[in-house]
């Protein structure tokens, strides 16, 4: 079942028009959410990015930030998802095709879900990446509909070999094509400071919580791409990839080419705090229920 404009159907019943802004312009945000024991995982902070990104672009978001909790969790239950994601768009909605902002267009959300496996294998044994020149635009912390960079850059990875990019500005990392990345040297974190260069990413903000619970230094400014030879450990973060680490860039292995201590002691603290995500919503749910 899917959720378009104002009601919940059957995917073939979908009808998308092609006067959409988001079909021809890209004018639109979008959020896609993890779910652990069929519950939304850090849905506060997704839900915060959500209007973060609606006001970035001027969009008036049809629903409350409460409606759209309730209609994704109605979906959750309608298409009975224990462990995977919720995709969500809304757009500008359907006018004539011009650059200003049409007075008459009605925003409209769509929102389904997919069941998604933690990529446990892939966590276990880390990834290669290659790097690449980071040619997006300048305001990567609205999550958007325009993802065509991020495409182009996924699938340069590929044919390389890879599976994902070390994107960089005259050769300042910023992160990957689909995630946050983040390097170990000498027992610190060090990631790109949260600017309109990165996606403020959710999983991004509860790695840098952990670290900090646990004491490990965490250093949120920029770095260069000659740093990664240096780097002790390397990792992504990312709603479906979680915390996974990298383990070859360019060819060449990071370290000793496996997943070091301190990204392995943060995936056993992610889950855990998937765990207790979990108990803490079923209480919620348990007391909204009783009340």
């Amino acid at each position: 079942m899917y959720f378009f404009e104002n009601r919940f159907m059957p995917k073939n019943e979908v009808a998308v028009s092609p006067d959409d802004r988001g079909y021809y312009f890209g004018d639109g945000i979008y959020e896609v959410f993890r779910v652990y024991n069929g519950r939304l995982f850090e849905a506060e902070a997704h839900f915060e990015r959500l209007v973060r990104s609606a006001e970035g672009i001027r969009i008036e978001l049809p629903f409350s930030k409460e409606e759209i909790h309730s209609i994704l969790n109605k979906l959750i239950d309608m298409n009975h998802i224990s462990e995977g994601t919720v995709y969500m768009q809304v757009t500008r909605g359907a006018a004539p095709r011009v650059h200003p902002f049409p007075a008459g267009a009605k925003p409209v959300l769509m929102a389904y879900c997919n069941e998604v496996k933690r990529p446990l294998q892939t966590m276990r044994q880390g990834i290669a990446a290659v790097t690449m020149e980071d040619i997006r635009w300048l305001r990567c912390d609205l999550k958007t509909l325009n993802l065509l960079g991020n495409v182009l850059a996924k699938q340069h990875a590929l044919d390389q070999g890879a599976d994902d990019v070390i994107l960089h500005r005259s050769g300042t990392v910023t992160e990957c094509s689909a995630s946050n990345f983040f390097i170990v040297r000498e027992g610190k974190l060090l990631t790109h400071p949260a600017n309109h260069l990165i996606l403020h990413g959710i999983t991004r903000m509860v790695t840098l919580r952990l670290a900090h619970e646990f004491g490990i230094p965490v250093l949120e400014e920029p770095f260069a791409v000659q740093d990664l030879r240096l780097a002790d450990e390397a990792f992504i973060t990312g709603t479906t990839a979680e915390i996974t680490p990298v383990v070859r860039i360019d060819g060449k292995p990071v370290k000793d080419g496996v997943p070091g201590p301190i990204t392995k002691r943060l995936q056993d603290a992610f889950e855990q705090a998937i765990q207790w995500s979990e108990a803490d919503d079923r209480k919620t749910y348990i007391k909204s229920a009783i009340d």
